[in-house]
């Protein structure tokens, strides 16, 4: 991808998201797998798209925040496949500042799951953006289910997409060559 443009907003930093390299809609086929790798009924799926910049990621779209907490996919019919799973946040019934809820599941590389995956939002970003589908500025959820509080910031200014939140140091040590 080369450099990479990263901001610092006060204790915040962002990066610049790349291009998709692929977007557009899911093959019927895929689609069909993906949703049985979800274990979800037929009608589940909203919405499907790529946002692959790099990482592969096509995302699908549910009605309710919940329906993405209570995912239990079966990793092996997902396998070679990163799947990204979204749905609004509705601020009347759900426990969440954010906008949206999202889930990375990436079977097959060690990590069936990601806690807070900025690909994956970028992609996501670029699609939910560019259709009118969320505002300018808009917060994510991202990791509850695997005990997590993953939380990214999306925000568009003119033509760029912009990816952030804070970090948390998690283990810290000193390694001596």
């Amino acid at each position: 991808m080369g450099l990479v443009r990263i901001r610092r907003q006060g204790r915040q930093l962002a990066f610049l998201a790349p291009p998709l390299l692929r977007s557009g809609p899911v093959d019927e086929e895929l689609l069909e797998r993906v949703r049985l790798g979800l274990r979800l009924a037929p009608e589940a799926i909203i919405a499907a798209q790529w946002v692959d910049n790099g990482a592969g990621w096509l995302a699908v779209m549910l009605a309710k925040r919940q329906q993405v907490l209570e995912l239990q996919p079966d990793y092996p019919a997902l396998s070679g496949l990163a799947v990204g799973v979204i749905a609004r946040c509705d601020p009347r019934q759900d426990d969440s500042d954010a906008q949206f809820e999202v889930r990375a599941f990436i079977s097959g590389d060690g990590m069936p799951e990601d806690p807070a995956t900025g690909s994956l939002n970028a992609g996501i970003a670029q699609w939910l953006l560019g259709a009118g589908l969320a505002p300018a500025r808009y917060r994510v959820s991202q990791g509850l289910s695997m005990g997590r509080a993953g939380c990214i910031e999306v925000e568009q200014v003119g033509n760029e997409v912009w990816i952030g939140g804070n970090a948390v140091t998690c283990i810290e040590g000193r390694l001596m060559l």
